[in-house]
């Protein structure tokens, strides 16, 4: 049930960021967003790891830390894809790819859930796919045809999230929050990079930096309960309930952004309860 919750905790906490994050860039490009964000999230996980103590070594540092690097190309080949191709492909194929290949090595590595949990497993892809389905006429950017060039962006997206979860759950137990902190780190230098050759600005305003900070917080909190989960659980298991994240992005987007909720992402948000349920019981 401990990994069942903090996996579902990382969830929540990715959709809310998510939901955020792109409410910001609705003002701000995504990249100059998460130029704000990413920083702060080093600070807020940084002083939790010395208040969580733990007795980090170089190799859990060096995953973390890897994870990272791979969490920042998954975002900066991500927002890329986005901006040229169609959202309503491009989103469904990256969130299958970051929850189908976790759960593929977890597999291989041998671990076995119960039949509940794959049950679980199976009905939490179909619902990361479903809840991930936006119609191009309700959004803003991606309204071009998915090029074997957007393609590829979007299959080293979707692998480059699934790595990252799979790299920081390889961090040995005992580390305490260092491989996150670790990990944000990682991420920052790429999106930092990205940004500098995008010729970003780097001048912000206080109402950014005060959304950018919010959107550190939980991003923070997802990935220090997504780690937490894979240190006391399956990778298969708490992988696949990580990835279930756009279906609470997309309840905020119901409840608090006026968006309408189409009858595939209804049912897709359903199978996620349902998903979760079965995994908790299984």
């Amino acid at each position: 049930m401990i990994p069942v919750a903090l996996a579902s905790t990382s969830a929540v906490a990715y959709g809310i960021s998510d939901y955020l994050g792109g409410v910001a860039s609705r003002r701000a490009r995504a990249l100059r967003v998460v130029s704000v964000s990413y920083p702060l999230s080093i600070v807020l996980v940084g002083a939790a790891a010395v208040v969580a103590g733990g007795a980090p070594t170089l190799i859990g540092v060096a995953w973390g830390l890897g994870s990272g690097l791979v969490s920042g190309i998954a975002v900066w080949t991500f927002y890329v894809a986005l901006s040229q191709g169609p959202m309503s492909v491009i989103s469904p194929i990256t969130a299958v790819l970051a929850a189908a290949v976790p759960l593929a090595v977890g597999l291989a590595a041998g671990e076995r859930p119960g039949t509940g949990a794959l049950v679980g497993m199976a009905v939490a892809l179909v619902a990361t796919v479903l809840v991930s389905l936006e119609s191009e006429q309700g959004s803003s950017i991606g309204h071009g045809r998915l090029t074997p060039r957007l393609g590829a962006l979007t299959v080293v997206s979707g692998l480059a999230f699934a790595g990252f979860f799979v790299l920081l759950a390889q961090v040995p137990p005992g580390e305490g929050l260092w491989p996150v902190a670790a990990s944000r780190i990682g991420a920052t230098v790429v999106v930092l990079a990205a940004a500098v050759a995008a010729r970003e600005s780097f001048r912000f305003s206080r109402q950014l930096i005060a959304v950018g900070l919010v959107i550190a917080l939980f991003d923070a909190i997802a990935n220090s309960a997504f780690y937490f989960a894979s240190q006391a659980g399956m990778l298969s298991l708490v992988s696949v309930i990580a990835a279930l994240y756009p279906a609470f992005t997309v309840a905020l987007a119901i409840t608090h952004g006026g968006e309408r909720l189409r009858a595939v992402q209804l049912v897709g948000i359903v199978l996620a309860g349902v998903a979760i349920t079965l995994l908790a019981l299984g």
